[in-house]
């Protein structure tokens, strides 16, 4: 199970936003070896202003916070990154500058998911990629 997280200035992002959605998504799922029907994304506009970003960064800055289930080996993390870098360059001629990604994992048990504790839940795929 994850929940995405999206933050980017309006300008940019609103734009792009399923285009960018369905590109992340197709990471996440090769990567991880997720089910295509798991997708979970918010996406948070910022105002010109409301969105700070370091120096050396453009318009298109976006930080992708991903909170998922403990699990995936350090190899499939990185396979997303690089993922998540080349598409975003090729498709959207996005920077991997002006991309940042924070994974956060957690163990099933602090997760409620469909009225349950996620360490009670029957996943239809695995975690341990």
């Amino acid at each position: 199970m994850g929940q995405i997280k999206i933050y980017g200035l309006r300008s940019s992002l609103y734009p792009i936003r399923q285009i960018f959605s369905d590109i992340l998504h197709s990471c996440v799922t090769e990567a991880f070896q997720y089910p295509e029907n798991k997708r979970a994304h918010r996406l948070f506009y910022m105002e010109e202003g409301d969105f700070l970003y370091p120096e050396g960064r453009s318009e298109q800055y976006t930080i992708i916070e991903i909170s998922l289930l403990e699990g995936r080996s350090t190899q499939a993390k990185k396979d997303l990154y690089q993922l998540i870098f080349k598409r975003f360059e090729e498709q959207l001629a996005i920077s991997p500058n002006d991309i940042e990604v924070t994974l956060t994992e957690t163990p099933r048990c602090n997760w409620g998911i469909r009225g349950k504790s996620g360490d009670d839940l029957i996943l239809e795929y695995e975690v341990a990629v």
